[in-house]
C-alpha cells in the first residue's frame, strides 16, 4: 500500500515538474513573452486607473460620515444660535469640497513632480525594476486606503499611489514600446493598453459604489490589492527584474530636458494635455451641474461615464486599423480626435436630460481614443529617429502631460464654474481643442525621417560617451559610405559593399 502511495506521489511530482518546465519554455519564447508582458502591463494600468476612480463614490460619503460622527461627539454647550450654525455649516461645506478636491488632485500632483526623476531612473536601470517597484508601492497604497480611518491617512494613501503610478505607468508603457519595435505592432499593443486604462477608469465608480454599499469600505480596496499582488508576483517570475542582465548593455538614453525641447515631442505633449482637459475638468463638476439642471438621481450620476467606454474602445480599434493601412496620417487622426473633443465639449451644456448627455460624453471619449492611440506610438517613433531608442523619459513626458490636466481639474475646474459658469468652461475647453488641432500639422513629415541619419548626428553632436556610442557611431559611418557589417564563420566582423537601393531601404520606414 505504502509503495503504491509513494509511486503515485512520485508520478504527480514528475508531472508537475514537466508542466513547470513547459511553462518555463512557453515564457522563454519571445513572442509569447511579449504577450505575457503586455498582460502584466495592462493589469498594472487597469489597477492604477481603477484605484484612481474607485474612490469617487466612496470618499465623499465616507468623509461626510466621519464629519457627522465628529459633530455628534461635540458637547451640546459648544453649539450656538441658528444663524451662527448656518454660517458654520456653509463654511464647513466649502472646506469639505476643498478637502475632496485636494485629495483627488494629490495623486496627480505628486506623480507630476516624480515623473522627471522616474523617467531618468527608468532610462538608467531598465523597465522591469521600476515596474516591480511601482506595483509594490501601489499595493501599499491600496492597503492604506482599505484601513484608513481619517483624512490624513487617506491623503497619504492617495499620494503614495501617485508615487507608484510614476514608476508603474511610465515603465509599463515604455516596456511595451521597447518590446514591440514595429510601428503597426506597437500601435496595436499601446491601443490595447489604452483600452485597459479606459475600462479601469469607467468601470471603477460602479464597482466601488456597489461594494461600498453592500460590503463596506475595505472590500473594493482589498480586491484591488489581491490583483496587484498577483500582478507583482507575475512580474517577478516572468521579467526576473533583479537577475536581468539586459540593462548592462542598454544605451544611455537622451536626457529628459533634451526631449522636452524637441519641438515634435513638445507638440505631442501639448496635444495630450489639451485633449484630456475636458475629461479632467468635467469629472469633478458635472455631478453638481446634473443635480441643478436635470434633477439627476444618484444612479444616473454614477452611470454618466460608463457608456463612454464603448466608443473609446471603438476609437482605439479604428485608429489602430487606420494606422496599419495609412501610417503616414497619424497626425491627421490626432487632429480629427481633437475636433471631435472640441465639438462634443461645446454641446455638453445644451443637454437637457441624462440620455442626451451620454452623446457628447461618448464623443469626448471617442476623440481622446483617437488622439492617444495615434500620438503615443508617435512618441516612440520620434525617439527612435531623433534620439536614442530608450523610452523611459519620453513616456514620462506623456505621463506628465496627463498629470497636468488631472492635477488642475479638481482644483481649478470648480473655481472656473463658480466665477464664469459651466457653459463658459465647456466652450473654452472645446475651443482650445479645435484651435490646437492645426498644430499637429508639424508632425506631417515625421514618418519620412531616417533613424540612421538622426542617430548618427546625435552621436556626433554629443560625442561618444561610452563603448556603445563609439561602436554605433563607427557602424553608422560605415553604413553611410555604403558598407554593411557581416560576420564570417570565425566570428570576425567584416564590411562589404552594399548597393544604393539596399542602403536606402534600411532607413526607418514607418511600418
Amino acid at each position: 500500500m505504502s509503495t503504491n502511495v509513494a509511486q503515485s506521489a512520485a508520478s504527480k511530482l514528475s508531472q508537475m515538474g514537466e508542466r513547470t518546465k513547459q511553462l518555463g519554455n512557453v515564457i522563454q519564447n519571445p513572442e509569447r513573452q511579449k504577450r505575457v508582458i503586455l498582460v502584466i502591463v495592462c493589469v498594472a494600468l487597469l489597477l492604477d486607473n481603477m484605484l484612481y476612480m474607485v474612490i469617487v463614490p466612496i470618499i465623499p460619503d465616507y468623509l461626510e460620515g466621519l464629519q457627522k460622527a465628529a459633530d455628534q461627539e461635540q458637547p451640546a454647550a459648544a453649539r450656538h444660535t441658528n444663524s451662527t450654525n448656518s454660517t458654520i455649516h456653509r463654511a464647513a461645506e466649502g472646506n469639505f469640497d476643498l478637502q475632496i478636491g485636494v485629495l483627488f488632485a494629490s495623486k496627480a500632483i505628486l506623480q507630476l513632480l516624480v515623473n522627471p526623476l522616474s523617467g531618468t531612473f527608468i532610462d538608467r536601470v531598465g523597465y522591469d525594476i521600476p515596474l516591480f517597484i511601482g506595483l509594490n508601492i501601489m499595493f501599499l497604497s491600496t492597503l492604506t486606503f482599505a484601513f484608513a480611518e481619517n483624512y490624513a491617512t487617506l491623503f497619504l494613501a492617495r499620494s503614495i499611489q501617485g508615487l507608484g503610478s510614476a514608476f508603474a505607468d511610465t515603465s509599463g508603457i515604455a516596456l511595451i514600446a521597447d518590446k514591440y519595435t514595429e510601428e503597426s505592432e506597437r500601435s496595436k499593443a499601446l491601443g490595447i493598453a489604452l483600452a485597459f486604462i479606459s475600462f479601469g477608469s469607467l468601470v471603477a465608480p460602479p464597482f466601488g459604489g456597489v461594494l461600498y454599499e453592500f460590503a463596506g469600505k475595505q472590500a473594493p480596496f482589498l480586491i484591488l490589492a489581491c490583483i496587484c499582488l498577483t500582478d507583482g508576483v507575475l512580474c517577478l517570475v516572468v521579467l526576473k527584474p533583479f537577475s536581468n542582465r539586459e540593462r548592462e548593455t542598454m544605451p544611455v538614453g537622451t536626457p529628459i530636458y533634451k526631449l522636452m525641447i524637441d519641438p515634435y515631442i513638445a507638440v505631442v505633449a501639448g496635444a495630450l494635455i489639451v485633449c484630456n482637459i475636458p475629461l479632467a475638468f468635467l469629472e469633478p463638476t458635472i455631478a453638481n451641474w446634473m443635480e441643478e439642471n436635470m434633477n439627476a438621481s444618484e444612479w444616473e450620476i454614477g452611470m454618466t461615464w460608463f457608456p463612454a467606454f464603448f466608443p473609446h474602445v471603438l476609437g482605439v480599434y479604428l485608429t489602430v486599423k487606420l494606422a496599419a493601412k495609412y501610417p503616414h496620417l497619424q497626425w491627421f487622426y490626432g487632429a480629427i480626435g481633437m475636433v471631435f473633443i472640441g465639438a462634443s465639449s461645446c454641446t455638453v451644456p445644451a443637454c437637457k436630460n441624462f440620455g442626451q448627455l451620454m452623446i457628447p460624453l461618448c464623443g469626448i471619449c471617442f476623440g481622446i481614443a483617437f488622439v492617444d492611440t495615434a500620438l503615443l506610438p508617435t512618441l516612440g517613433f520620434l525617439v527612435d529617429v531623433r534620439h536614442v531608442s530608450v523610452y523611459g523619459s519620453v513616456y514620462a513626458i506623456a505621463d506628465i502631460s496627463y498629470c497636468v490636466a488631472y492635477a488642475l481639474g479638481p482644483i481649478v475646474a470648480g473655481q472656473i464654474v463658480h466665477d464664469l459658469g459651466f457653459v463658459q468652461l465647456n466652450l473654452g475647453m472645446g475651443l482650445a481643442n479645435v484651435l490646437y488641432a492645426p498644430a499637429l500639422l508639424l508632425l506631417k513629415n515625421v514618418t519620412q525621417m531616417k533613424p540612421s541619419f538622426s542617430e548618427r548626428n546625435m552621436l556626433l553632436e554629443d560625442g561618444p560617451t561610452g563603448l556603445y556610442d563609439t561602436i554605433k557611431m563607427e557602424q553608422r559611418e560605415k553604413k553611410r559610405k555604403g558598407l554593411c557589417t557581416t560576420t564570417d564563420e570565425s566570428g570576425i566582423e567584416t564590411f562589404v559593399q552594399r548597393s544604393h537601393s539596399e542602403e536606402e531601404s534600411s532607413g526607418g520606414e514607418y511600418a
